[in-house]
Protein backbone atom coordinates (compact mmCIF):
# COMPACT_ATOMS: atom_id res chain seq x y z
CA UNK A 1 0.00 0.00 0.00
CA UNK A 2 1.41 3.38 -0.95
CA UNK A 3 0.36 6.32 1.49
CA UNK A 4 -0.99 9.29 -0.11
CA UNK A 5 -1.10 13.12 1.22
CA UNK A 6 -4.64 14.89 1.38
CA UNK A 7 -5.29 17.96 1.57
CA UNK A 8 -8.23 20.34 2.30
CA UNK A 9 -9.01 24.29 2.41
CA UNK A 10 -9.99 26.43 5.19
CA UNK A 11 -13.57 26.17 3.57
CA UNK A 12 -14.15 22.15 4.39
CA UNK A 13 -13.67 19.91 6.91
CA UNK A 14 -11.66 16.73 6.10
CA UNK A 15 -12.63 13.95 8.50
CA UNK A 16 -10.14 10.81 8.53
CA UNK A 17 -11.03 7.18 10.11
CA UNK A 18 -10.01 3.77 10.41
CA UNK A 19 -6.12 2.79 11.56
CA UNK A 20 -4.84 5.23 13.85
CA UNK A 21 -7.73 7.67 13.95
CA UNK A 22 -9.52 6.57 16.79
CA UNK A 23 -12.01 8.66 17.11
CA UNK A 24 -11.57 10.21 13.45
CA UNK A 25 -9.64 13.04 12.83
CA UNK A 26 -11.33 16.49 11.53
CA UNK A 27 -8.91 18.61 9.37
CA UNK A 28 -9.58 22.28 8.33
CA UNK A 29 -7.56 23.73 6.50
CA UNK A 30 -4.72 21.80 6.58
CA UNK A 31 -3.15 18.36 5.59
CA UNK A 32 -2.78 14.05 6.32
CA UNK A 33 -1.39 11.13 4.96
CA UNK A 34 -3.25 8.07 4.95
CA UNK A 35 -2.92 4.67 3.63
CA UNK A 36 -5.75 4.02 0.85
CA UNK A 37 -7.90 0.91 2.54
CA UNK A 38 -6.79 0.75 5.90
CA UNK A 39 -8.50 4.90 6.02
CA UNK A 40 -11.34 6.10 4.96
CA UNK A 41 -11.80 9.96 4.35
CA UNK A 42 -14.54 12.21 3.75
CA UNK A 43 -15.17 16.43 3.01
CA UNK A 44 -17.78 18.12 4.44
CA UNK A 45 -18.17 21.78 3.24
CA UNK A 46 -17.82 24.48 5.61
CA UNK A 47 -19.57 27.26 2.93
CA UNK A 48 -22.19 29.63 4.18
CA UNK A 49 -25.86 28.42 3.01
CA UNK A 50 -28.10 30.78 1.95
CA UNK A 51 -31.63 28.99 3.16
CA UNK A 52 -34.76 30.80 1.13
CA UNK A 53 -38.05 30.15 4.10
CA UNK A 54 -41.72 30.27 2.40
CA UNK A 55 -44.36 29.94 4.33
CA UNK A 56 -47.53 29.85 3.16
CA UNK A 57 -50.81 30.50 4.60
CA UNK A 58 -49.42 30.81 8.26
CA UNK A 59 -52.19 31.86 10.93
CA UNK A 60 -51.32 34.10 13.50
CA UNK A 61 -52.59 34.42 17.08
CA UNK A 62 -55.63 35.75 15.69
CA UNK A 63 -56.52 33.63 13.28
CA UNK A 64 -55.18 35.49 10.15
CA UNK A 65 -53.79 33.99 7.39
CA UNK A 66 -50.51 35.11 5.80
CA UNK A 67 -47.99 34.48 3.41
CA UNK A 68 -44.21 34.62 4.93
CA UNK A 69 -40.50 35.07 3.60
CA UNK A 70 -37.43 34.79 5.33
CA UNK A 71 -33.87 34.12 4.60
CA UNK A 72 -31.22 32.59 6.80
CA UNK A 73 -27.46 32.42 6.68
CA UNK A 74 -26.43 28.92 8.00
CA UNK A 75 -23.14 27.26 8.17
CA UNK A 76 -21.30 24.02 9.33
CA UNK A 77 -20.21 25.34 13.21
CA UNK A 78 -16.23 24.91 13.69
CA UNK A 79 -16.29 26.66 17.36
CA UNK A 80 -16.04 23.57 19.65
CA UNK A 81 -14.98 19.82 18.25
CA UNK A 82 -18.09 18.26 20.12
CA UNK A 83 -20.16 20.60 17.78
CA UNK A 84 -18.46 19.91 14.63
CA UNK A 85 -18.04 15.84 15.21
CA UNK A 86 -22.03 15.86 15.50
CA UNK A 87 -22.37 18.08 12.05
CA UNK A 88 -19.91 15.37 10.83
CA UNK A 89 -22.09 12.58 12.38
CA UNK A 90 -25.52 13.96 11.03
CA UNK A 91 -24.38 15.04 7.44
CA UNK A 92 -20.90 13.37 5.98
CA UNK A 93 -22.96 10.90 3.88
CA UNK A 94 -25.12 14.08 2.74
CA UNK A 95 -25.28 16.39 -0.13
CA UNK A 96 -25.46 20.16 0.20
CA UNK A 97 -29.16 20.08 -1.35
CA UNK A 98 -30.04 17.42 0.88
CA UNK A 99 -28.24 19.52 4.23
CA UNK A 100 -30.44 22.64 2.80
CA UNK A 101 -34.04 20.78 2.69
CA UNK A 102 -32.93 19.73 5.82
CA UNK A 103 -32.10 23.14 7.76
CA UNK A 104 -35.26 24.77 5.78
CA UNK A 105 -37.89 22.12 6.94
CA UNK A 106 -36.49 23.35 10.62
CA UNK A 107 -36.33 26.50 10.36
CA UNK A 108 -39.68 26.60 8.59
CA UNK A 109 -41.65 25.22 11.53
CA UNK A 110 -40.39 27.45 13.86
CA UNK A 111 -41.17 30.78 11.64
CA UNK A 112 -44.42 28.70 12.13
CA UNK A 113 -44.25 28.14 15.80
CA UNK A 114 -43.54 31.88 16.64
CA UNK A 115 -46.28 33.21 14.09
CA UNK A 116 -49.05 31.13 16.01
CA UNK A 117 -47.52 33.29 18.87
CA UNK A 118 -47.84 36.81 17.87
CA UNK A 119 -50.45 39.00 16.00
CA UNK A 120 -50.51 40.79 12.77
CA UNK A 121 -49.83 43.98 13.86
CA UNK A 122 -47.21 42.68 16.25
CA UNK A 123 -45.15 41.26 13.31
CA UNK A 124 -46.20 43.93 11.14
CA UNK A 125 -44.59 46.74 13.10
CA UNK A 126 -42.08 45.25 15.24
CA UNK A 127 -40.12 42.95 12.72
CA UNK A 128 -37.13 43.22 15.01
CA UNK A 129 -38.58 41.22 17.44
CA UNK A 130 -40.19 38.54 15.33
CA UNK A 131 -36.88 37.91 14.08
CA UNK A 132 -35.09 37.91 16.95
CA UNK A 133 -37.71 35.10 18.15
CA UNK A 134 -36.95 33.10 15.06
CA UNK A 135 -33.20 33.62 15.35
CA UNK A 136 -33.23 32.47 19.27
CA UNK A 137 -34.66 29.24 18.69
CA UNK A 138 -33.69 27.62 15.59
CA UNK A 139 -30.09 28.88 16.60
CA UNK A 140 -30.65 26.36 20.08
CA UNK A 141 -31.77 23.40 17.58
CA UNK A 142 -29.88 23.76 14.59
CA UNK A 143 -26.67 23.76 17.28
CA UNK A 144 -27.60 20.48 18.26
CA UNK A 145 -27.25 19.48 14.81
CA UNK A 146 -23.84 21.12 14.55
CA UNK A 147 -24.89 24.42 12.95
CA UNK A 148 -24.60 27.73 13.53
CA UNK A 149 -27.41 30.38 12.23
CA UNK A 150 -25.17 33.38 11.15
CA UNK A 151 -28.66 35.65 10.78
CA UNK A 152 -32.10 35.22 10.18
CA UNK A 153 -34.55 37.89 8.78
CA UNK A 154 -38.30 38.56 7.25
CA UNK A 155 -38.11 39.26 3.87
CA UNK A 156 -41.54 39.68 2.63
CA UNK A 157 -45.13 39.82 4.50
CA UNK A 158 -48.29 39.58 2.93
CA UNK A 159 -52.37 38.02 2.85
CA UNK A 160 -54.75 37.37 0.37
CA UNK A 161 -58.02 39.09 2.58
CA UNK A 162 -55.80 42.71 2.58
CA UNK A 163 -55.68 42.52 6.29
CA UNK A 164 -52.25 43.95 6.06
CA UNK A 165 -53.46 46.38 3.42
CA UNK A 166 -56.27 47.78 5.42
CA UNK A 167 -53.92 48.03 8.64
CA UNK A 168 -51.52 49.89 6.58
CA UNK A 169 -54.13 52.55 5.59
CA UNK A 170 -55.56 52.99 9.06
CA UNK A 171 -52.25 53.48 10.42
CA UNK A 172 -51.47 55.56 7.06
CA UNK A 173 -54.84 57.68 7.79
CA UNK A 174 -53.08 58.12 11.37
CA UNK A 175 -50.14 59.03 10.21
CA UNK A 176 -51.84 61.58 7.32
CA UNK A 177 -54.59 62.85 10.22
CA UNK A 178 -51.80 63.82 12.87
CA UNK A 179 -49.63 65.07 10.26
CA UNK A 180 -53.05 67.75 9.37
CA UNK A 181 -53.54 68.43 13.19
CA UNK A 182 -49.22 69.03 13.01
CA UNK A 183 -48.97 71.15 10.58
CA UNK A 184 -52.66 73.47 11.47
CA UNK A 185 -51.34 73.29 14.90
CA UNK A 186 -47.86 74.56 13.76
CA UNK A 187 -49.49 77.05 11.31
CA UNK A 188 -51.66 78.28 14.50
CA UNK A 189 -48.79 78.63 16.28
CA UNK A 190 -46.86 80.53 13.33
CA UNK A 191 -49.45 82.80 12.76
CA UNK A 192 -49.52 84.05 16.76
CA UNK A 193 -45.58 84.05 16.56
CA UNK A 194 -45.42 86.52 13.55
CA UNK A 195 -48.44 88.60 15.02
CA UNK A 196 -46.61 88.93 18.33
CA UNK A 197 -43.49 89.73 16.67
CA UNK A 198 -45.23 92.07 13.70
CA UNK A 199 -46.39 93.73 17.05
CA UNK A 200 -43.22 94.02 19.01
CA UNK A 201 -41.50 95.19 15.66
CA UNK A 202 -43.97 97.83 15.49
CA UNK A 203 -43.83 98.98 19.08
CA UNK A 204 -40.09 98.81 18.63
CA UNK A 205 -40.13 101.12 15.60
CA UNK A 206 -42.17 103.39 17.26
CA UNK A 207 -40.04 103.73 20.45
CA UNK A 208 -36.63 104.18 17.75
CA UNK A 209 -39.00 106.76 16.16
CA UNK A 210 -39.79 108.49 19.10
CA UNK A 211 -36.09 108.46 20.45
CA UNK A 212 -35.18 109.76 16.86
CA UNK A 213 -37.18 112.35 17.00
CA UNK A 214 -36.48 113.16 20.15
CA UNK A 215 -32.70 113.28 19.52
CA UNK A 216 -33.10 115.45 16.55
CA UNK A 217 -35.42 118.22 18.07
CA UNK A 218 -32.29 118.09 20.90
CA UNK A 219 -30.10 118.08 18.29
CA UNK A 220 -31.68 121.08 16.09
CA UNK A 221 -32.26 122.68 19.87
CA UNK A 222 -28.62 122.98 20.56
CA UNK A 223 -27.51 123.23 16.82
CA UNK A 224 -29.44 126.77 16.92
CA UNK A 225 -28.19 127.49 20.10
CA UNK A 226 -24.68 126.45 19.36
CA UNK A 227 -25.22 128.96 15.77
CA UNK A 228 -26.07 132.10 17.37
CA UNK A 229 -23.50 131.81 19.70
CA UNK A 230 -21.37 131.31 16.67
CA UNK A 231 -22.92 133.95 14.90
CA UNK A 232 -22.48 136.46 18.18
CA UNK A 233 -19.19 135.57 18.46
CA UNK A 234 -18.51 135.85 14.57
CA UNK A 235 -19.97 139.24 15.11
CA UNK A 236 -18.03 140.58 18.17
CA UNK A 237 -14.94 139.30 15.96
CA UNK A 238 -15.51 140.88 13.12
CA UNK A 239 -16.48 144.07 14.66
CA UNK A 240 -13.32 143.57 17.04
CA UNK A 241 -11.00 143.14 13.77
CA UNK A 242 -12.72 146.30 11.98
CA UNK A 243 -12.47 148.26 14.62
CA UNK A 244 -8.71 147.18 15.00
CA UNK A 245 -7.72 147.43 11.53
CA UNK A 246 -9.34 151.32 11.83
CA UNK A 247 -6.87 151.77 14.53
CA UNK A 248 -3.75 150.63 12.57
CA UNK A 249 -4.56 152.42 9.39
CA UNK A 250 -4.68 155.49 11.93
CA UNK A 251 -1.55 154.70 13.56
CA UNK A 252 0.27 153.94 9.92
CA UNK A 253 -0.73 157.31 8.99
CA UNK A 254 0.42 158.99 12.02
CA UNK A 255 3.84 157.11 11.91
CA UNK A 256 4.03 157.92 8.24
CA UNK A 257 3.12 161.96 9.18
CA UNK A 258 5.80 161.04 11.77
CA UNK A 259 8.42 159.65 9.75
CA UNK A 260 7.98 162.39 7.27
CA UNK A 261 8.68 165.38 9.79
CA UNK A 262 11.58 163.30 11.10
CA UNK A 263 13.14 162.86 8.10
CA UNK A 264 12.44 166.46 7.08
CA UNK A 265 14.47 167.09 10.64
CA UNK A 266 16.96 165.13 9.50
CA UNK A 267 17.51 166.74 6.70
CA UNK A 268 17.56 170.42 7.80
CA UNK A 269 19.76 168.76 10.67
CA UNK A 270 22.13 167.29 8.11
CA UNK A 271 22.02 170.67 5.73
CA UNK A 272 22.87 172.71 9.05
CA UNK A 273 25.79 170.09 9.99
CA UNK A 274 26.97 170.80 6.50
CA UNK A 275 27.06 174.34 6.83
CA UNK A 276 28.94 174.05 10.06
CA UNK A 277 31.07 171.29 9.01
CA UNK A 278 31.94 173.57 6.41
CA UNK A 279 32.37 176.49 8.50
CA UNK A 280 34.92 174.79 11.18
CA UNK A 281 36.47 172.19 8.88
CA UNK A 282 39.70 174.51 9.22
CA UNK A 283 39.28 175.27 12.91
CA UNK A 284 38.29 171.60 14.38
CA UNK A 285 40.95 169.35 15.04
CA UNK A 286 40.71 165.47 13.60
CA UNK A 287 40.56 163.22 16.44
CA UNK A 288 42.36 160.04 16.67
CA UNK A 289 41.17 157.74 13.79
CA UNK A 290 40.76 154.78 16.53
CA UNK A 291 38.98 156.70 19.25
CA UNK A 292 36.62 157.75 15.71
CA UNK A 293 36.00 154.63 14.36
CA UNK A 294 35.51 152.97 17.82
CA UNK A 295 32.69 155.69 19.22
CA UNK A 296 31.33 155.36 15.22
CA UNK A 297 30.61 151.20 15.90
CA UNK A 298 29.36 151.84 19.52
CA UNK A 299 27.13 154.46 17.53
CA UNK A 300 26.13 152.34 14.61
CA UNK A 301 26.09 148.88 17.46
CA UNK A 302 23.51 150.88 19.31
CA UNK A 303 21.49 151.73 16.63
CA UNK A 304 21.13 148.22 15.72
CA UNK A 305 20.43 146.76 19.16
CA UNK A 306 17.60 149.97 19.18
CA UNK A 307 16.50 148.83 15.63
CA UNK A 308 16.73 144.96 15.87
CA UNK A 309 14.74 145.30 19.66
CA UNK A 310 12.45 147.21 17.83
CA UNK A 311 11.43 144.72 15.03
CA UNK A 312 11.26 142.04 17.51
CA UNK A 313 9.20 143.65 19.79
CA UNK A 314 6.94 144.13 16.19
CA UNK A 315 7.38 140.61 15.26
CA UNK A 316 5.67 139.26 18.73
CA UNK A 317 2.97 141.56 18.40
CA UNK A 318 2.61 140.54 14.91
CA UNK A 319 1.36 137.01 16.19
CA UNK A 320 -1.58 138.69 18.07
CA UNK A 321 -2.60 141.31 15.60
CA UNK A 322 -1.17 141.46 12.82
CA UNK A 323 -2.44 144.68 11.45
CA UNK A 324 -1.28 146.14 14.98
CA UNK A 325 2.09 144.21 14.96
CA UNK A 326 2.81 145.78 11.34
CA UNK A 327 1.88 149.46 12.62
CA UNK A 328 4.32 148.57 15.06
CA UNK A 329 7.09 147.45 12.74
CA UNK A 330 6.51 150.48 10.25
CA UNK A 331 6.77 153.13 13.63
CA UNK A 332 10.01 151.01 14.68
CA UNK A 333 11.65 150.88 11.22
CA UNK A 334 11.21 154.42 10.89
CA UNK A 335 12.17 155.90 14.40
CA UNK A 336 15.23 153.47 13.95
CA UNK A 337 16.38 154.82 10.57
CA UNK A 338 15.53 158.27 12.76
CA UNK A 339 17.97 157.57 15.29
CA UNK A 340 20.16 156.42 12.80
CA UNK A 341 20.32 159.32 10.93
CA UNK A 342 20.42 161.64 13.86
CA UNK A 343 23.57 159.82 15.28
CA UNK A 344 25.28 160.02 11.85
CA UNK A 345 24.57 163.83 11.91
CA UNK A 346 25.87 163.88 14.98
CA UNK A 347 29.20 161.94 14.35
CA UNK A 348 29.56 163.85 11.28
CA UNK A 349 29.26 167.12 13.67
CA UNK A 350 31.53 166.32 15.80
CA UNK A 351 34.71 164.37 14.09
CA UNK A 352 34.37 166.17 10.64
CA UNK A 353 37.43 165.46 8.91
CA UNK A 354 37.72 161.90 10.47
CA UNK A 355 34.08 161.22 9.72
CA UNK A 356 35.07 161.59 5.89
CA UNK A 357 38.26 160.34 6.29
CA UNK A 358 35.60 156.99 7.35
CA UNK A 359 33.34 157.49 4.45
CA UNK A 360 36.22 157.53 1.95
CA UNK A 361 37.95 154.96 3.66
CA UNK A 362 34.51 152.75 3.45
CA UNK A 363 34.14 154.34 -0.45
CA UNK A 364 37.94 153.65 -1.90
CA UNK A 365 36.97 150.14 -2.73
CA UNK A 366 34.03 150.92 -4.47
CA UNK A 367 35.93 153.51 -6.43
CA UNK A 368 38.67 150.85 -7.63
CA UNK A 369 35.97 148.37 -8.12
CA UNK A 370 34.43 150.57 -10.40
CA UNK A 371 37.27 151.28 -12.16
CA UNK A 372 37.87 147.81 -12.55
CA UNK A 373 34.85 146.81 -13.75
CA UNK A 374 34.78 149.88 -16.29
CA UNK A 375 37.95 148.22 -17.98
CA UNK A 376 37.01 144.67 -17.47
CA UNK A 377 33.85 145.75 -19.83
CA UNK A 378 36.39 146.90 -22.26
CA UNK A 379 36.23 144.80 -25.47
CA UNK A 380 39.81 145.39 -26.63
CA UNK A 381 42.50 146.98 -24.08
CA UNK A 382 45.80 148.52 -26.52
CA UNK A 383 48.89 149.76 -24.56
CA UNK A 384 52.23 150.97 -25.61
CA UNK A 385 55.06 150.45 -23.36
CA UNK A 386 57.53 153.25 -23.81
CA UNK A 387 61.31 152.89 -21.79
CA UNK A 388 61.67 150.35 -19.16
CA UNK A 389 57.59 150.17 -18.56
CA UNK A 390 55.78 146.91 -18.16
CA UNK A 391 52.70 145.57 -19.90
CA UNK A 392 50.15 143.42 -19.92
CA UNK A 393 47.93 143.00 -16.66
CA UNK A 394 50.99 144.32 -14.66
CA UNK A 395 50.59 147.90 -16.64
CA UNK A 396 46.63 147.74 -16.55
CA UNK A 397 47.23 146.59 -12.88
CA UNK A 398 49.49 149.74 -12.62
CA UNK A 399 47.04 152.23 -13.93
CA UNK A 400 44.25 151.41 -11.91
CA UNK A 401 46.42 151.84 -8.92
CA UNK A 402 47.55 154.94 -10.06
CA UNK A 403 43.80 156.38 -10.97
CA UNK A 404 42.96 155.19 -7.10
CA UNK A 405 46.24 157.58 -5.62
CA UNK A 406 45.13 160.41 -7.60
CA UNK A 407 41.81 160.42 -5.71
CA UNK A 408 43.27 162.04 -2.76
CA UNK A 409 44.58 164.79 -4.58
CA UNK A 410 41.56 165.45 -6.55
CA UNK A 411 39.78 165.49 -3.14
CA UNK A 412 42.17 168.33 -2.07
CA UNK A 413 41.42 169.98 -4.54
CA UNK A 414 38.17 169.92 -4.31
CA UNK A 415 37.52 170.24 -0.28
CA UNK A 416 41.15 171.38 0.97
CA UNK A 417 40.94 168.20 3.29
CA UNK A 418 44.41 166.36 2.80
CA UNK A 419 43.38 163.03 3.50
CA UNK A 420 46.75 161.66 3.15
CA UNK A 421 47.99 164.04 5.70
CA UNK A 422 45.24 163.09 8.16
CA UNK A 423 45.50 159.28 7.51
CA UNK A 424 49.19 160.38 8.42
CA UNK A 425 48.35 161.75 11.50
CA UNK A 426 46.25 158.93 12.57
Amino acid sequence: MIPIFLTCGPSEVLVVSGIGYSPPAMITGGRVLVVPCLMRWNRLSLNVMTIQIDSPDVYTSQGVALKVSGVAQVKISTQHPEVLAAACEHFLDKNESQIESLITATLEGHQRGIMGTMTVEDIYRNRKLFNQRVFEVASKDLYQLGLHVISYTIRDLSDKMGYLAALGKGRTAEIQRDARIGEAEANRDATIQKSIASEELLAAKFANDTLVAKAQRDFQLKKAAYDQEVRARQAETDLAFELQSCKVKQKIKEEAMETQVVERKAKILVEEQEIQRAEKRLESSVKQPAEAEKYRMETIATAKKQQLLLEAEAAAEAKQLKGEAEASAIMAKANAEAIQMHHKAEAWKEFEDAALLSMYLETLPKMINGISSALSNAKCVKMVSSGDSGVGAQKLTKEVMDISSSVPSMVKNLTGIDLLKNLRSA
